[in-house]
């Protein structure tokens, strides 16, 4: 489990970077906390995400993901894999060993500071 740091310390709107761990902690415009595999569902490659463009971008072989990971550009099969995030005395922490294949976003993936 990955300690990612306070839930004030995201910002709405943001993704960051975890190379421990290898995801990407995804704070939507609503609050809502989201963890996303850092590989892409093609063939594996790490697929950065492109601040300008607000998309995650497959170098290998151009599969496109928006925010939520969700598919927007082939050859990727489904959805950037998800991790179980918890919230525990506004600590945000990330369940790396928990790997959730998925073929698109549901709003009920995300976790929200105050909910259980």
């Amino acid at each position: 489990v990955v300690q990612a740091g306070t839930v004030e310390s995201f910002a709405t709107g943001t993704v960051t970077a975890f190379q421990r761990g290898q995801f990407y902690l995804v704070r939507m415009d609503n609050g809502g906390l989201l963890a996303l595999s850092c590989k892409c569902t093609h063939l594996g490659c790490t697929v950065p995400w492109v601040e300008k463009e607000k998309k995650f971008l497959c170098p290998c072989h151009a599969s496109a993901f928006d925010i939520t990971g969700s598919v927007i550009s082939a050859p990727a099969p489904r959805a950037l894999d998800m991790f179980p995030v918890t919230i525990e005395n506004h600590v945000v922490k990330v369940d790396t060993s928990r790997r959730i294949k998925r073929s698109g976003f549901e709003s009920e993936q995300l976790v929200f500071p105050g909910k259980p």
